[in-house]
């Protein structure tokens, strides 16, 4: 096998795209923010919930049962070479699906998934009818078993947007506190299982929670030092700790060059 080193140049001319997560309450716009994106999106809605955004000029597909899930990311990913040709998201299984829809993914630069929170409640629900998970004596679902597979299956659909190179992949979800035994309250994400949560933050590159100000003004929280404790991370190094909830200019800040002194001392290493 023959590897080919990427040089600094090279990479740099390369526009990598934003993989991000946003979070936040019931009501907060989340949805909405596709207005605020001017590149070619396409939105995969499992909540069929877009009636916030009817006006929005954007395309959708909605998903409403996991192997549909596992099909799109499929064919938008397209497929992974380490995988055997019987398994999901192989060459042949991605050959077979682009046979049947021969959908150009690539007019697209962003993917806008709303949202996982739902995603995964569709996973396990698929998880559970599988015949691994199901008791051979009482024929009732075995959950720990269903909890690994929704496990395995929803990081293998993370992967599959995480290896596109190109293109921006928004992902939002419903935050909800938590309150311990001493009363200490904190936030995380909503979904099933807890592996996917766990995972997320080391998967994708921004973590993002949409909250309001004390007076009342929509903004994102992007850094994990922040004072509320909001789940955030910021891989860039460009965003401050509270940005204005505008997702549009968030991508476009995230994406812009490094400040003058910084390609100094880039510069000054190459030489």
């Amino acid at each position: 096998m023959a590897f080919k080193i990427i040089t600094v140049d090279e990479r740099l001319k390369c526009q990598s795209g934003v993989k991000m997560i946003i979070v936040g309450g019931f009501g907060m716009g989340k949805t909405s923010l596709l207005k605020t994106i001017e590149e070619p999106t396409l939105c995969i809605d499992f909540e069929a919930g877009l009636l916030a955004v009817q006006d929005w000029q954007g395309a959708a597909i909605t998903i409403r049962t996991w192997p549909e899930a596992r099909d799109l990311a499929c064919l938008i990913g397209g497929p992974n070479p380490a995988l055997r040709s019987d398994q999901v998201y192989s060459a042949r299984h991605f050959e077979s699906l682009n046979a049947a829809n021969p959908i150009d993914f690539n007019q697209f630069q962003v993917i806008f998934i709303d949202s996982l929170t739902v995603a995964t409640r569709l996973c396990f629900q698929w998880c559970k009818q599988q015949p691994e998970c199901i008791l051979e004596r009482t024929d009732k679902v075995d959950t720990r078993a269903a909890y690994g597979l929704l496990a395995s299956e929803m990081l293998s659909w993370l992967n599959q947007f995480q290896h596109i190179p190109d293109k921006d992949i928004i992902f939002v979800g419903l935050l909800e506190p938590r309150t311990d035994e001493f009363q200490r309250q904190t936030w995380h994400l909503q979904c099933e299982g807890n592996k996917t949560a766990l995972e997320l933050p080391g998967i994708l590159d921004e973590v993002i929670t949409m909250t309001a100000d004390a007076n009342g003004n929509r903004i994102f929280v992007c850094q994990t030092l922040n004072p509320a404790g909001y789940p955030a991370k910021d891989r860039s190094g460009r965003l401050d700790v509270f940005e204005p909830a505008h997702l549009g200019n968030l991508l476009k800040k995230i994406r812009q060059p490094l400040p003058y002194k910084e390609q100094e001392q880039s510069s000054g290493r190459q030489s």
